[in-house]
């Protein structure tokens, strides 16, 4: 079918809030270009937001799924267990810097592995509340949406969310927030909103996502660390958006030396089949009851296999490599921008994890979302997928898969440095 025929469908079958404003509908891909229903190729710097950090259909994961399917598909692993749910649980426990030993939860997305993080946080505790933090993000089930630092467009028009979170700031010096201030806040928050005896767990993002781009000092993680500790309040790390490669290392809090208590992860680690995890030391894990964590479908074997598979391309083709290469070279690219073009600023990454702001002036820093979308649009319009974020929306940021060829890397970097020179 066409994407004209597609679009039509999608308008009269799909629910508007589900509904993508994009017109074009993919058709298939390869490593970081897609074509799409009508034959255009567009090359990929969204990797379907943050999935694909080895790119679409790794060789080795689309042939680890066709072998698992000509297996088994189903069982629902709590009512005849198999093997690939046994072996991934072993390859994150030995490969998660949480305390201790590790223990394992799948579950489908990473919403899931958020929402089962509380619960586990508040079965290992006694307490009730959590902690998380300006421009957070964790999902779009009810809990998840409470606990982002967002509201738009997430909570919407969805009524009363869950109660028992709270909020503190995050440290953005770019816009106003030193980390000296956002200590104060999270200490002001223990004092005035959930005090420390009813904390179960402080949750953050040690890379915030959709929130910008920024990466927590390890300062003030090692800071947040400490104040769990006195405490007896969990440290939980989201690493949905960060993880699997992204920054130059496996997870992004592997960068400031911080053991964590748990993990949650999802998105590139099974490289587009849909699985996620809560990873955490084994006593935190097993607190709940039996029973109590799971669901039909968590760590479907098809899955399963993917993420196994994924571990051998990070072993054997040196991805955490690929990815501190990519964002060296996203930095100096970024570097020159900010130099040629006014309304370019805060570059920044972490590996490969990067992104800058377009800003009415550097002097001002005043964000421009109007010149993103814009940016967005021209981009796509030249055969380029791209994408903004951040509180203000003016943050370009790059997902590209980090196998991404050279050469395609830099037609698309060029589509951004023609794009801008437009705006």
């Amino acid at each position: 079918m066409s994407n004209q025929t597609l679009n039509e469908l999608k308008e009269r079958y799909v629910a508007a809030g589900a509904a993508s404003p994009n017109q074009q509908f993919a058709d298939h891909a390869l490593n970081a270009e897609v074509w799409d229903a009508d034959g255009k190729r567009m090359i990929d710097f969204a990797g379907g937001i943050g999935v694909l950090n080895i790119g679409h259909r790794h060789p080795k994961v689309v042939e680890a799924v066709k072998t698992q399917l000509d297996k088994l598909m189903h069982t629902c692993q709590t009512v005849m267990p198999y093997e690939g749910y046994v072996k991934v649980a072993q390859k994150l426990s030995e490969n998660t810097p949480v305390r201790g030993h590790a223990k394992v939860m799948l579950a489908n997305s990473g919403a899931e592995a958020l929402e089962n993080a509380v619960k586990i946080a508040r079965a290992a505790t006694g307490r009730t509340n959590v902690i998380c933090f300006d421009g957070g993000y964790h999902g779009r089930t009810f809990m998840t949406m409470a606990m982002n630092g967002k509201v738009n467009p997430y909570q919407g028009d969805f009524g009363p969310m869950p109660g028992m979170v709270f909020r503190a700031p995050f440290p953005v010096p770019y816009h106003g927030m030193s980390e000296e201030q956002a200590l104060r806040g999270l200490e002001m928050t223990l004092k005035t909103d959930s005090s420390p005896q009813n904390t179960a767990a402080i949750f953050i993002e040690p890379v915030l996502g959709e929130g910008g781009f920024y990466a927590a000092p390890p300062s003030f993680l090692k800071a947040i660390r400490k104040i769990c500790d006195e405490h007896g309040i969990l440290m939980v790390v989201d690493e949905v958006q960060s993880g699997f490669g992204r920054t130059g290392k496996l997870f992004a809090i592997e960068h400031s030396g911080v053991e964590p208590d748990m993990m949650t992860m999802a998105k590139s680690m099974a490289d587009g089949m849909p699985i996620s995890a809560v990873v955490g030391t084994d006593t935190i894990m097993d607190s709940s009851g039996p029973n109590s964590l799971g669901g039909t479908y968590t760590g479907s074997p098809t899955a399963c296999a993917a993420v196994l598979a994924v571990f051998e391309v990070f072993e054997q083709e040196d991805i955490l490599g690929k990815s501190q290469r990519l964002g060296d070279t996203l930095a100096t690219r970024f570097a020159q921008w900010e130099q040629k073009f006014p309304n370019v600023d805060n570059g920044r990454n972490l590996g490969a994890m990067a992104a800058f702001e377009l800003v009415d002036s550097k002097e001002s820093r005043k964000p421009r979302p109007d010149l993103a979308a814009e940016l967005l649009k021209k981009a796509k319009e030249n055969g380029l997928i791209l994408l903004s974020c951040g509180m203000h929306g003016n943050a370009i940021r790059f997902l590209m898969p980090v196998t991404i060829e050279d050469e395609v890397l830099e037609e698309g970097l060029a589509i951004v440095e023609a794009c801008l020179a437009e705006l």
